[in-house]
């Protein structure tokens, strides 16, 4: 797995925070659930920028390194650059009390109390007129489509689910997305939605603002997209339906569809190939290149297993058997062409209103470097983790529901091969291996951070262990 170097901006901030602002955020950091270091203290933080975005509200890049060795198998490296929006204020009202970090000692920031902006309104606001008014501020730069309008005064809220990244949503019209970890380069995120859009596809909201840090190494920080208001994601209506004894196939087909409608499209945005003549003039080195790629796939997938069984000793057993599945991916049928694909699919990703399915989230799995996040990958990735998710849903509620789980993954596939052109189900092995890494990545996610949601993957591992299972 290639490693990140710590990201560190073009150009600095107007003003370094004092010593006692770095021991505020060492302890404040661990907390947060985007921060990488799963509750382990800091060890070091490097304060990388900050800026000024407006009287009362800085904007702060730091570089924190967790304690402890890490455990095998995690990514990235120890140590990663986030982005903080901090308030300064001399007294913080009690419905910041979530939201307050601490009082600083020294400096010019002596005697104020700071918090996490983002859970201030009035700082939300300030934060949406940068973006309706592109410019720059210090070595940020705030840009926007020219075409589209967002108008003044809409009232932000935060949005409790946070994970990776915070969430703002003005006035249910537009939800700006800013991302936590940092690294140099276009975020998908970004860069995805904008090219669908050019495509003509809907079922990706289109950027309508984002900012950044400065060239060269230039980082997006925030994009702001319009908001569904109305929609349901796909897990909530997946487990309603499992509630109420319903099946989900006319769904899974349609959501099927709507995958390879996105795959398409990437596909035309981002080619990879010189036309027909080049393939024709090119087959033997192409069919090297596949067998090389296949080769790179099963030894990394391999890798990450080898990591999960170190740390999980439950699935130590299975290892023979799940090696298996990634050596078939040498020597047997490529599948299709490896392209941008969304990367991190599943029912939690996807939205349904007004009857048509829309997909969000093209960030990826923000553990990922950049540069393997924004590379071609075989789009049977994103269709094993919407497969993968079919089967959680299935497992929420006693008893079981596996049959639910096949249905809903033989129409899923069947939509996808109505639109796409060729049927996931006939590439059995790549499937069998895609599912299988990603039941591994589940196996290790849940034992450090859901032990009793642990058999769910499990009931996963033991299928997939067994050759052609």
């Amino acid at each position: 797995m290639p490693k990140t170097a710590p990201f560190r901006p073009s150009s600095p901030g107007v003003d370094r925070p004092p010593a006692t602002l770095a021991g505020l955020l060492r302890a404040w950091l661990p907390g947060q659930r985007w921060f990488a270091g799963k509750d382990r203290p800091v060890a070091d933080l490097d304060v990388l920028s900050t800026t000024e975005l407006f009287p009362g509200c800085l904007h702060v890049l730091v570089h924190a390194s967790p304690t402890g060795v890490p455990a095998p198998g995690d990514t990235p490296p120890p140590g990663d650059c986030y982005q903080l929006l901090l308030g300064a204020r001399e007294y913080v009202s009690p419905r910041l009390a979530r939201a307050y970090i601490g009082r600083v000692q020294e400096g010019q920031l002596a005697g104020l109390a700071v918090y996490d902006a983002l859970q201030d309104p009035r700082s939300a606001e300030l934060l949406l007129e940068r973006l309706r008014h592109p410019g720059t501020a210090g070595p940020l730069h705030f840009e926007a489509d020219p075409s589209m309008s967002v108008p003044a005064g809409l009232a932000p809220r935060l949005l409790d689910a946070e994970q990776s990244n915070s969430s703002l949503v003005y006035g249910d019209r537009f939800i700006l997305k800013v991302f936590r970890r940092i690294q140099p380069g276009v975020n998908p995120d970004l860069e995805l939605p904008g090219a669908l859009a050019a495509q003509g596809c809907t079922r990706v909201p289109a950027p309508v603002a984002w900012f950044r840090t400065a060239e060269p190494r230039a980082a997006t920080l925030g994009v702001l997209q319009p908001f569904l208001p109305d929609a349901s994601d796909g897990w909530a209506l997946a487990l309603r339906a499992l509630a109420a004894g319903d099946e989900f196939t006319t769904e899974a087909y349609e959501l099927g569809q709507a995958t390879a409608e996105i795959h398409l499209a990437l596909a035309t945005a981002f080619p990879s190939g010189g036309g027909r003549a080049a393939e024709n003039a090119c087959t033997e080195a192409k069919a090297k290149t596949a067998t090389a790629t296949a080769m790179a796939t099963a030894t990394a997938m391999t890798e990450r297993l080898e990591a999960a069984a170190h740390s999980v000793p439950a699935l130590r057993p299975f290892v023979p058997g799940l090696r298996t599945a990634f050596g078939a991916l040498v020597g047997r049928d490529a599948g299709p062409p490896a392209q941008r694909i969304h990367g991190d699919l599943h029912l939690g990703q996807v939205l349904r209103a007004d009857r048509d399915w829309f997909v969000i989230d093209f960030e990826g799995e923000p553990s990922r470097p950049l540069a393997e996040r924004r590379s071609a990958q075989s789009p049977v990735r994103d269709i094993a983790g919407m497969l993968r998710s079919f089967d959680y849903a299935a497992r929420q509620r006693r008893p079981w529901r596996p049959e639910w789980a096949r249905r809903c993954r033989e129409a899923y596939c069947a939509g996808y091969a109505a639109r796409a052109g060729w049927d996931p189900r006939t590439k059995h092995a790549l499937l069998r291996a895609y599912e299988t890494d990603r039941a591994v990545y589940e196996v290790l996610y849940e034992a450090r951070h859901r032990p009793d949601w642990l058999p769910v993957p499990m009931a996963a591992i033991e299928r997939l262990a067994v050759r052609g299972g």
